[in-house]
């Protein structure tokens, strides 16, 4: 019986680790009490309900099949809720363990061992891994799966630095540090629950990438990360990294280039790591958005000081537009101030504002606390006259001690931060006497609460200046600061098809792509500059295309193009916070772009008020639009690669399976659409293998 499948049918997928370790199995599962799942950090009262609910469901041993199906009989291995999917696969070795285990005590070194793997489940889990399997001194980790990020690669590299750090604060027992090597490799697996003669194995990945992250991990030296070239690529200039070269990797044809990863890179912006070493991203169709910033700035340098928020979804161009004011302005006098969200750092109180600080300070790892303290009051006082009082409060929210030089803040917790935000607006308002400021919020949907906080006051204060901010943030963040009379709120729209073929010209550096690869780029892009970018180099890339002179002619017959792997995560992740409805999106998908609500009613066939709450909930998250009312209802998926997406993590008898029966539902339910559209019927017949 799989408790893991169990979960997932209850969307409650987050708890299988806990389970699991606790060897929580179908023997012990029906008799959990809500204390039970209390210890098994089941936090939320409607969690543990629904628990409660399905495992009471068991003990009355209910006519209907149980979600706990025994494995199937026979030595061929199945998969149950098996799928393709692009992850991120880190394998964690502790060093020495073979050395460790032949002077030390079974027992000792068991206690060893299980604070290592413990190590790594809390370093793992804090940045959204899931821990797949421990294997004796080894941990085998996936990104990716069974939650999708848009930066899985980027969370396994900062959870395997970290790891290396947290490793080494644990000892042998003898006084001696331990030490980890790690591996890390990207790409497109099968994965899901493997079951071969009755004995389950969770969440088993079948592909290259876990036996290359093996074989990096092999390669790797104690304490130290080594990657493939496919996450080099997606990490863009997030770390530093140290190539390795060019070398054979046990079990891969052709020799490879691997890195290793030395730590964290000095560059704030996300957009400008993600974007250098590519080109700079075209500028295409937004004239009039750079027109209105760069006359609300001649309005801030008069003295009329205002706000812009620039709102848009993930790859339509907020930050691209902040980089082309930027560049119109450079050269002209005025003081330019960025701030960076990250979302790694959501929990950590104005990091934004504490990371410009520092990099504006000059601050190096070497420096002494008397060196940062005399680089913090030169900042200060470029705008500060007497900076007495602010350069404490400054200090201290840096973590500067100041014993010797300044008297201990004897302030509560929140005078101390009102105290802080006085100083901090300070700062702004002394360089506005100076000169014009440009203030630059980056990605504001990921700041703090006290950012947020401190925001409410700049903006309050801002009229009153010689001062630009510009705020961009995707849709989800609800900016308060809407409807004030200095405040502009500039949603980005998506690029038309005129602009859209244009910026497929920029990207292919002026040669013209075949017209009927222009045309299939600018239909599943749907105007978002990113995926128009990312899949024109893509086809480039890809062989199906080769230059002569000045245009890119068709070598290879033209296919759909596939999913460019690094919008791969992005993608699965609108998907994945979904999970208990993917199972609509999916058959969405593999009925079209659109499809109607009386269509996929009769093909789903689950109850009626099961279906319209899952297509509401697709509809509410922007995954699919809606046009009437069931059950007269038509859909459209926003993107056509979020569609690809769910058709594509489909096993292929799983998708020619649900084709089938598209077809069969189509022949015996709707002749008319049969008889109108035979184009449609046979996509669905040749995608089902019926011809």
């Amino acid at each position: 019986m799989d408790v893991g499948g169990w979960l997932r049918r209850l969307g409650l997928e987050q708890y299988e680790a806990a389970f699991r370790e606790n060897q929580i199995d179908d023997t012990v599962l029906p008799s959990l009490t809500a204390e039970d799942l209390r210890e098994l950090g089941v936090g939320s009262v409607g969690h543990r309900r629904k628990l409660l609910d399905a495992i009471a469901a068991l003990r009355e041993g209910a006519d209907a099949p149980s979600p706990l199906s025994d494995a199937p009989s026979g030595s061929e291995a199945t998969y149950e809720s098996a799928e393709r999917r692009q992850v991120t696969v880190m394998i964690s070795d502790l060093v020495g363990s073979t050395a460790l285990s032949a002077r030390m005590d079974p027992e000792d070194l068991r206690e060893i061992i299980s604070a290592y793997q413990a190590c790594v489940t809390d370093t793992v889990r804090r940045l959204g891994g899931f821990v797949a399997k421990y294997m004796g001194d080894g941990v085998l980790i996936y990104f990716g799966y069974p939650q999708a990020h848009e930066d899985d690669a980027e969370r396994a590299v900062r959870a395997g630095l970290e790891l290396i750090e947290a490793v080494a604060r644990l000892d042998d027992g003898a006084g001696t540090a331990l030490h980890v090597r790690v591996g890390i490799a990207t790409g497109l697996v099968v994965v899901g629950d493997l079951r071969s003669e009755g004995a389950p194995q969770e969440h088993e990945v079948v592909g290259e990438t876990p036996n290359l992250a093996a074989r990096l991990q092999a390669l790797a030296e104690p304490d130290s990360v080594v990657i493939s070239g496919s996450t080099r690529r997606l990490l863009g200039d997030l770390f530093e990294n140290r190539a390795l070269g060019t070398v054979s990797v046990k079990g891969f044809g052709a020799p490879m280039p691997i890195w290793q990863v030395t730590g964290a890179s000095a560059v704030d912006s996300r957009f400008e790591a993600l974007r250098h070493g590519s080109g700079e991203t075209p500028l295409v169709g937004r004239e009039e958005e750079i027109e209105l910033l760069l006359r609300r700035w001649q309005q801030a340098q008069r003295g009329d000081g205002c706000v812009v928020l620039i709102s848009g979804e993930a790859g339509i161009g907020k930050s691209r537009i902040a980089q082309a004011v930027l560049a119109r302005l450079s050269g002209k006098p005025h003081i330019r101030l960025r701030y960076f969200c990250s979302p790694h750092h959501q929990d950590s109180a104005l990091y934004p504002t504490i990371s410009r600080l520092e990099r504006a300070a000059g601050f190096r790892r070497e420096d002494t606390t008397e060196k940062r303290l005399d680089k913090l009051e030169a900042l200060l006082a470029q705008a500060i006259n007497d900076i007495s009082g602010a350069a404490p409060l400054i200090a201290d929210l840096l973590s500067i001690p100041t014993a010797g030089r300044y008297p201990a803040i004897d302030l509560t917790p929140q005078k101390r931060k009102e105290k802080t935000f006085e100083a901090l607006i300070a700062q702004v308002e002394g360089l506005a006497v100076r000169q014009p400021v440009l203030m630059m919020f980056d990605d504001v949907h990921w700041s703090d609460p006290t950012t947020r906080e401190l925001l409410d006051l700049l903006i309050d204060r801002v009229p009153m200046l010689r001062v630009l901010v510009i705020i961009t943030f995707r849709p989800e963040f609800a900016p308060p600061w809407v409807g004030r009379p200095h405040v502009t709120l500039l949603s980005l729209s998506r690029l038309g098809p005129r602009h859209s073929a244009e910026m497929i010209i920029r990207v292919t550096g002026g040669n013209a792509v075949p017209k009927e690869i222009a045309e299939q780029i600018i239909d599943r892009t749907d105007g978002v500059p990113l995926f128009i970018e990312e899949l024109t180099k893509s086809v480039l890339e890809s062989g199906l295309v080769t230059k002569s002179r000045e245009c890119y002619t068709v070598t290879a017959p033209a296919v759909s193009l596939a999913i460019p792997m690094t919008l791969h995560a992005s993608l699965l992740a609108r998907l994945d916070r979904l999970a208990p409805v993917r199972d609509v999106a999916q058959i969405g998908a593999a009925l079209g772009r659109r499809f109607s609500h009386e269509l996929i009613s009769a093909v789903a066939a689950i109850p009626q008020p099961q279906l319209e709450d899952a297509l509401a909930r697709l509809v509410s998250a922007e995954l699919i639009f809606r046009r009437g009312a069931p059950p007269d209802a038509e859909y459209t998926f926003k993107h056509a690669l979020v569609q690809d997406a769910a058709y594509g993590t489909l096993l292929r008898d799983r998708r020619q399976a649900l084709q089938a029966g598209i077809v069969a539902t189509l022949e015996r339910q709707f002749p008319e659409i049969v008889a109108t559209r035979p184009a449609l019927l046979a996509r669905h017949c040749a995608e089902a293998g019926l011809t």
